[in-house]
């Protein structure tokens, strides 16, 4: 019964990690979908592209949570019926997964930034905290969100090591920290490039054409 209702665990993991709220909000409030302008990425950061800061705190915000709750439901309730870390890394694993190849979106999905915080953050508060400062910190003196991301993943399976065990939840943080630099392939051309966009730069496409006046309308 554990390996049921462990894989059920995972499986349920995945399938709420494919939530792309980036497109979910943006059609909610009348905004292009993400994947069609800027990063093409649906995530936060391409959201806040569109101008509209409201859709893209609603997606950071739910892209977090769709890593944390997961993993926080299989920590809390998991030793119920005797799911143990294994489980609450590969929990967390695929909740991260299912945003970067979500089986409601045609498995294109973002490059999950914000859900691998939500998962580190359920993992240890204390390294969601401390690779989150370290996000912010490259932000707040580069304003570059992938470059952030990028150090962050880098620095995350580093702090877990160095700090705390080497065990399932290492290895689930390690796989998705070379996932992280790996979809940020692109952005890393682009920032040697010196073309990467900056935190907040609106892009072009973002708006939704305007509609054509009716006829006998005032313009």
């Amino acid at each position: 019964m554990e390996t049921l209702y462990s894989a059920a665990a995972v499986v349920a993991a995945y399938l709420i990690g494919s939530l792309s709220f980036a497109v979910i909000f943006s059609k909610l409030m009348g905004l292009s979908d993400p994947r069609s302008y800027g990063s093409g990425n649906p995530g936060a950061t391409n959201v806040l592209r569109s101008g509209n800061k409201a859709a893209a705190i609603l997606t950071l915000v739910f892209d977090v949570l769709k890593g944390y709750v997961p993993v926080l439901l299989v920590l809390v309730y998991g030793p119920r019926v005797g799911l143990g870390v294994g489980t609450v890394a590969m929990v967390g694993l695929a909740a991260f997964l299912g945003h970067l190849w979500p089986v409601f979106f045609k498995f294109k999905g973002g490059k999950g930034v914000a859900t691998a915080a939500g998962v580190l953050l359920a993992f240890n508060p204390w390294l969601g905290a401390a690779t989150l400062l370290t996000f912010v910190i490259i932000v707040a003196f580069f304003r570059y969100v992938s470059l952030a991301s990028i150090v962050a993943a880098v620095f995350a399976p580093f702090y877990q090591l160095l700090i705390w065990d080497a065990n399932a939840i290492a290895g689930a943080i390690v796989v998705m920290s070379l996932l992280l630099v790996w979809r940020h392939s692109a952005n890393i051309q682009k920032l040697l490039a010196g073309t990467e966009s900056k935190l907040g730069q609106r892009a072009a496409g973002a708006h939704p054409p305007a509609k054509p006046h009716a006829k006998g309308s005032k313009p």
